[in-house]
Parts: C-alpha cells; structure tokens; sequence
C-alpha cells in the first residue's frame, strides 16, 4: 500500500493494481416486477372505484323511494346463499323480515284433491308422443328477463326421487351432482330437488344433508333438519298421482297418503287448479328457478328457469307459474332453486347430437364450472318402449 498525497485533501489509501469494475447491468424480472407492482396498483384502484360505485347504486335502490325495486333487489340478493347477508347491509335485519313476511297461501285448499288426475293414457292425443319413443319431450320458453327449458315425461311412473347415498345421510358423505347421479342410477332424465343445508359457505358438507321429510322409492329416507324457510312439500302417490302441501309433511301424514317419492321445499304454485295468487303477486327477485308440476292425463312437467346471466336474468314465481299454466298443470310446486338449478337429458334418441350422451339442458350459473352437490335429485327411470297410439 502506498501514500498519495493529494494537494488540499487528507492522505487516503488506494490499493495498487485495483480492478475497476464495469456498471452493473440492470435486471430484466426488475422492470417486470415494476410493471407488475403498477398493473396491480391499477386493478386493486379500478376494483376499489368500482365496489364504492355498487355500494352507492344498491344503497340507492335500498334507500330510495321506490318500495317495489327495494323488494326485487332484496329478494334476488336473499335468495342466493351467497349474497343473503348484503341487504340487511342496508335496510336492517326488520326491514328484510318485513319484506320476506311469511306469505299466506292465497289457496283453497292445502294439499291436493288426488281427484284432479287421471293416469289415462287414452287421454293423451295420439300424435302428441308418436315422436318421443323415450316419453320425453323438451322446449323451451322465452320470458321478459329469462330463457327456460320445459321438459314433459309422459308417464308419470317412472318419475322417483334419486338420493346421493343408500347408506344414510351424513355430513361425513358429500352430496352429488346430477352428472354423477345419472350415471349412477342410470336416468334418462333429471332435475335437482328439495331443500339441503347450505350456510352458504363453500365447505364440503354443504349439499350432504336433506332438509325436511324425504321419500325415495318407497321408502321414508330422512326426517331430521329444518325444513326450507318457504314451507311446502311435493310428492307422488303409490297411484303416481302428484300431491302438493302448502305445509311440509311429517312421516305419518305421508304415510297416510301414501307417498312413495317427495321433498320438502315451496311455495305450492298451483293447487287442484287453483293458482296462488300470494304467491303470483309477490315480489319474488329474479333468480334461477326450478319447479315440478303435473297435468290432469299424468303427465309430469319439469321447469328449469336459467338466471344470473347476461342473456337471463331469471324468473319471480308468477313466471314459473305462468310456465305451468300454459303446459296445463293442475298441481305445481317450486323446488330449489338458485345454483342448484340444472335439467339433464340422456340423449338416447340423438335429437341433440351424438345418441346416447347425457346433457346439460338448461345454462346455470356463469360462476359455475359444473352442477352443485345436492342430496337429492327428481329422475326419470327408462321405461318400456311402447305403442304411444294405444
């Protein structure tokens, strides 16, 4: 090491033969991790600008001096598990009660007069079915703010209620989904249920449980869990007449009526041919629907109503019973609805594509990559191919 003396500076020591090294380079993920750090910056603002402009147009609605708006938006946001907590947000737990008051039933009668149908077969026109081998038939309908699928099984026998285990319901089984459920059971044809427990949470034991007396084929399966907050119930007699409550049924009234298929769920949307007008003039929200009904000859009706999309915003019940009426229902009830909503088909005919493959018939959720899990499903047995002439 050596001094050197600098005129006016202190004496400082510099190493001899010292390498001077080049300007270090600046690192390529560097200007990603800028660019990235911005573009999240961008999205978290927009994202923050964008849930105070929903926060002030909902408290708006709420708010506003429009009660029919204010009852729309609460029951469309109520009646999906997901966002039933938002309007007491606004309006208070009293002010959502008082909007979902408990309906009455507007109806005669509370449970159907096996009466209203007739399994006759003579009574269904010749050429109605010469083209549906299988007893099935589809269509769909198009409404203000929804696109629905309407599905017809000519006899009503081989309508039953499929469940997700034989075992016994336990939180500790998943539910199923519909897809699975129609490999399993072999249906040519299926829509989903009653009510089950759901919290709203995305934890595995939602679907597993039924709510309210269930029957499948016979046989009482469960009785246990609190029914649906809507009361009602729908089932199929050993005469395979379709029977519908305005009250959800304990085993020994089903018994009594001898129910061999049924779920717990509501409101009843027509009675004995009587339509609820409760619940035809209720504000309802827009929102996937499903419901079952029958017409006077036996032949059952399958409604699914897509919702929460673009292109279908969903149905209130009067559209749903609106649906009924015009396939000629004399006894109808809403089932679940929601995410739960989903009509499936087994193409046996290849009216839709290839024979034999299973189809989703109806759009659900655009959040939902396939079907819920649910407890329990309506479906639809194959039957024998008959002379649809007789």
């Amino acid at each position: 090491m050596q001094t050197e003396r600098i005129p006016g500076k202190r004496e400082r020591m510099r190493p001899q033969n010292t390498a001077v090294l080049p300007p270090k380079k600046r690192k390529k993920h560097g200007r990603l991790g800028r660019f990235f750090r911005r573009f999240s910056l961008v999205v978290l603002t927009l994202m923050i600008l964008l849930t105070g402009d929903a926060l002030l147009v909902l408290n708006l609605i709420f708010n506003g001096p429009s009660p029919t708006a204010r009852g729309q938006l609460t029951m469309t946001l109520i009646e999906a598990s997901a966002t039933k907590w938002v309007p007491a947000l606004f309006i208070g737990e009293q002010g959502v009660a008082e909007i979902r008051a408990d309906m009455d039933t507007g109806l005669t009668d509370n449970l159907t007069d096996s009466g209203t149908v007739i399994i006759n077969r003579a009574a269904q026109a010749e050429n109605e079915w010469a083209a549906y081998p299988d007893g099935i038939r589809i269509a769909e309908v198009r409404g203000r703010t929804y696109n629905a699928k309407v599905m017809l099984v000519r006899d009503p026998s081989q309508v039953y209620m499929g469940i997700s285990t034989h075992n016994g319901f336990t939180t500790d089984v998943p539910g199923k989904r519909l897809t699975a459920a129609m490999e399993d059971e072999g249906a040519i044809a299926g829509i989903n249920g009653g009510a089950f427990n759901d919290d709203g949470t995305a934890g595995a034991y939602v679907g597993s449980l039924p709510a309210g007396l269930v029957y499948s084929e016979g046989k009482c399966v469960w009785t246990s869990g609190k029914p649906s907050e809507t009361s009602g119930f729908a089932g199929f007699t050993e005469d395979n007449v379709l029977l519908v409550s305005t009250e959800n049924l304990s085993q020994a009234q089903a018994e009594s009526l001898h129910i061999r298929d049924g779920c717990c769920f509501g409101p009843v949307l027509i009675m004995n041919g009587e339509i609820n007008m409760e619940a035809y003039n209720k504000i309802s929200g827009l929102n996937p629907r499903t419901a079952i009904g029958q017409k006077a000859d036996g032949t059952v009706i399958f409604v699914c109503i897509d919702g929460r999309q673009p292109s279908s915003m969903g149905g209130e019940y009067k559209d749903i019973i609106d649906i009924m009426v015009e396939y000629g229902a004399v006894n109808a009830c809403n089932m679940d609805g929601g995410s739960s909503t989903v009509m499936m088909y087994r193409d046996n005919e290849g009216r839709y594509g290839d024979k034999g493959t299973v189809r989703i018939m109806n759009s659900y959720s655009l959040l939902q990559s396939e079907p819920r899990k649910m407890p329990d499903f309506w479906m639809v047995r194959p039957g024998e191919k008959e002379d649809v002439s007789r």
